[in-house]
């Protein structure tokens, strides 16, 4: 997984500068795409990033670039920046984008390869690993032209019958006690819910919107959470250590303390110590 964390010193500020974002969006300002951020140093690093949840930055706090931007930076411009070439800085911005795809569907077929309950497409999903892989080294041109979205409905095929595997584990496995179930469709509205009682062991939480939301104590193992919304959740007590397709991303932006169990590959948050 080490290729797809962020490298913040082998690149060149990029998500600082290709995205547009507005301050309504937990960023400081509005910024265009292609503009630098005003924390963005001459040396590629943000002035704020030791203290982006402190200042409620939750906007950058929420990005995770998944490796992309080293990757960009690096391999696929040779380590010349948008500064010392300016021609490159369109281009470099575009790839970037596709690049952060890519990457983000690395990092679902990679631990998709280690979940048991997935063993009988374990084949499978490593030759999309690959060929996943493959695309990540195209030159920017081809980048530029690849149709992301096309490769992406591929990728999230395997993936929903990844979830679908490992859920109806989960879903075997628990035992009858363990509180009322219900059945949640793709981006449920779960804003300021109380889902503390609630049966989420393998529960189908892709794309949920759980801003705010009560999870203390719940027992998350074998849910899916591919893309939600975890703005403000509580996460304190609460076990995710066998949850599915969760991102430091999304741990970032919760609320969570010494007693929350979470995937070995993810890290502790370092202000979950000032909640």
């Amino acid at each position: 997984m080490n290729a797809l964390r962020a490298n913040c010193k082998d690149c060149f500020g990029l998500c600082c500068v290709a995205l547009y974002f507005s301050a309504s969006e937990g960023f400081p300002i509005n910024k265009d795409a292609g503009r630098p951020c005003l924390n963005l140093q001459t040396d590629f690093r943000c002035s704020v990033h030791k203290t982006l949840a402190e200042q409620g930055l939750k906007g950058c706090l929420a990005f995770d670039c998944f490796g992309a931007g080293q990757k960009v930076s690096r391999v696929s411009f040779g380590g010349n920046d948008w500064r010392k070439v300016p021609e490159s800085a369109g281009p470099m911005f575009k790839v970037f984008l596709i690049m952060r795809q890519l990457h983000e569907l690395l990092w679902y077929l990679t631990e998709a390869q280690t979940l048991q309950p997935a063993r009988s497409i374990h084949n499978v999903l490593s030759s999309m690993l690959e060929e996943t892989e493959q695309l990540t080294y195209l030159s920017p041109d081809s980048l530029i032209d690849l149709n992301v979205a096309e490769h992406r409905s591929k990728v999230n095929t395997l993936l929903l019958k990844t979830s679908e595997l490992v859920r109806a584990e989960a879903y075997r496995g628990q035992k009858s006690h363990l509180g009322s179930r219900k059945a949640f469709g793709r981006g449920a509205d779960l804003v300021g819910a109380d889902l503390r009682k609630l049966n989420l062991r393998g529960a189908n939480l892709r794309g949920a919107l759980l801003i705010a939301a009560d999870l203390r104590g719940n027992d998350l193992s074998g849910t899916d959470f591919i893309g939600a919304d975890f703005r403000d959740a509580d996460l304190r007590g609460a076990d995710l250590s066998k949850s599915i397709f969760l991102t430091q991303a999304q741990l970032n932006v919760a609320k969570g303390d010494t007693s929350t169990k979470f995937p070995s590959t993810l890290n502790r948050p370092a202000h979950w110590a000032l909640l």
